[in-house]
């Protein structure tokens, strides 16, 4: 080529990119395009507004749930609001019985949760009216879930930005812990973990976890965990939110209790975590 050809003209920009045509969009971008709606799939095959929801759970206090297969299923979360003039024994952030043998545990947007609980208990009484048994644990949950589902799948509605931990027994599985997320998505656990610093939670409890566990060890384990987990640095009896579901001294029904004041203290000395409280002068 001749010293004067277009080929031998130096880029006025240097360093310059090449640009290809066929580059995808960055994700912020193909979000901002697929993300209106909940009935839109992005090309990569995503609901961008039932991932924001459970982003959303991320932010939300931590529940811990384990299940001692023999005694019966605790429930352990983190309390956000801890105000001295809150009237403690009439309110309940986090833990709420659906029947006499079932309980969940929730993380996220309350009033969504209570949304679903109250679907939850009408769906439970409608069962025992109709068929003079309690409903079984497992297809409450999945009521529940299709409840949720049917919202990330029409036009005008967006999802319940709420995941739930159901502990329950029935007299064909015994003793059950399940976990659902807001896509209506659920699943069985030995133990599980929802809410802020969940990944953390899980390896905990993956490591310590132990089949032959005893309903007083499952205690410790929850404990442990959220001791582990949460945001703030000290550890008492107002910060945490703590339920059992088990089996009487005659194993002929199943009660929910929740564990509070001077009992979840000792329970706290008991395992070493109880930061003593400063009291005024």
């Amino acid at each position: 080529a001749s010293p004067h050809s277009p080929l031998n003209v130096p880029d006025p920009i240097p360093n310059r990119r090449p640009c290809t045509t066929s580059s995808p969009a960055q994700p912020s971008t193909m979000a901002r395009r697929y993300d209106s709606r909940t009935t839109i799939f992005s090309p990569e095959g995503r609901l961008y507004q039932v991932e924001y929801a459970m982003e959303a759970i991320g932010h939300a206090g931590a529940c811990v749930g384990v299940l001692s297969s023999s005694e019966g299923v605790v429930l352990a979360a983190e309390k956000k609001v801890t105000s001295k003039l809150l009237e403690m024994a009439k309110t309940s952030e986090k833990m709420y019985p659906i029947d006499a043998h079932i309980a969940c545990a929730v993380a996220g947007i309350t009033a969504d949760a209570n949304i679903l609980v109250n679907k939850a208990r009408l769906a439970a009484q409608r069962y025992l009216y109709t068929y003079q048994e309690p409903i079984p644990v497992e297809y409450l949950l999945q009521m529940v879930c299709d409840t949720k589902q049917g919202y990330t799948q029409y036009g005008g509605l967006r999802p319940f930005g709420v995941s739930f931990l159901f502990a329950g027994w029935d007299e064909h599985y015994g003793f059950q812990l399940y976990q659902s997320d807001p896509s209506g998505n659920y699943g069985g656990w030995h133990a599980t973990a929802i809410g802020a610093n969940s990944t953390a939670a899980q390896s905990i409890l993956k490591s310590d976890y132990k089949d032959d566990m005893t309903l007083n060890d499952a205690l410790h384990l929850a404990c442990k965990v959220l001791s582990k987990t949460m945001d703030s640095n000290t550890l008492s009896a107002d910060k945490l939110e703590l339920a059992t579901l088990s089996l009487n001294k005659d194993k002929t029904s199943v009660v929910y209790k929740t564990v509070q004041g001077a009992e979840l203290e000792a329970l706290l000395k008991e395992t070493g975590l109880l930061n003593p409280q400063k009291t005024e002068s």
